[in-house]
């Protein structure tokens, strides 16, 4: 939006500005009375996200309601990757969120995206994957355990598939 701090609404009261140094309560400008959280604006490099589906032209049909316009906004450079890769999608046939093509820098076809998290309409979480991933969480040494093997020793996002996504959750699911 090109201002360089916005008011957040729904955060005053939580300790998120103790752990944040990019927030601080603020009055409101025109009431003088009404405290608000102010975010520091960000710019980031770069933004990825995963969608249901996308274009060859960029366009982009989230599966799902998200702030992924606003996210596409605020970045230099946008790489969506996608369940399903179409030759051209129209805003009135998205699902969820719309993102134009003129936001969009790159499309990556990376079916599974999303795990083990789920993809509306798709795939469910892989529940077991998701408690291995909480677990390893809570301590340093498992979560460098679990990048090695999720993430740095996989060869390709096939060899991940292949290697982690169950196939039960492999099974079409969406209903044309």
């Amino acid at each position: 939006m090109g201002v360089p701090y916005i008011p957040v609404v729904g955060l005053v009261g939580t300790d998120l500005l103790a752990r944040r140094d990019d927030m601080v309560l603020a009055p409101d400008p025109f009431d003088g009375k009404t405290i608000s959280v102010v975010a520091r604006a960000m710019r980031p490099d770069v933004a990825v996200f995963h969608v249901d589906k996308a274009d060859r032209h960029g366009n982009v049909s989230c599966g799902y309601p998200a702030e992924a316009v606003i996210l596409a906004e605020a970045s230099q450079h946008v790489i969506v990757t996608a369940e399903e890769i179409v030759d051209r999608l129209e805003e009135k046939h998205a699902i969820g969120t719309f993102v134009p093509s003129i936001l969009v820098d790159s499309v990556v076809h990376a079916p599974f995206g999303s795990h083990p998290a789920g993809m509306t309409g798709r795939y469910g979480p892989d529940k077991v994957h998701m408690q291995q991933y909480v677990a390893a969480s809570r301590d340093d040494a498992a979560f460098g355990e679990y990048l090695r093997t999720y993430v740095f020793d996989v060869e390709s996002h096939a060899d991940y598939v292949e290697r982690f996504v169950p196939r039960e959750l492999q099974r079409p699911t969406r209903v044309a």
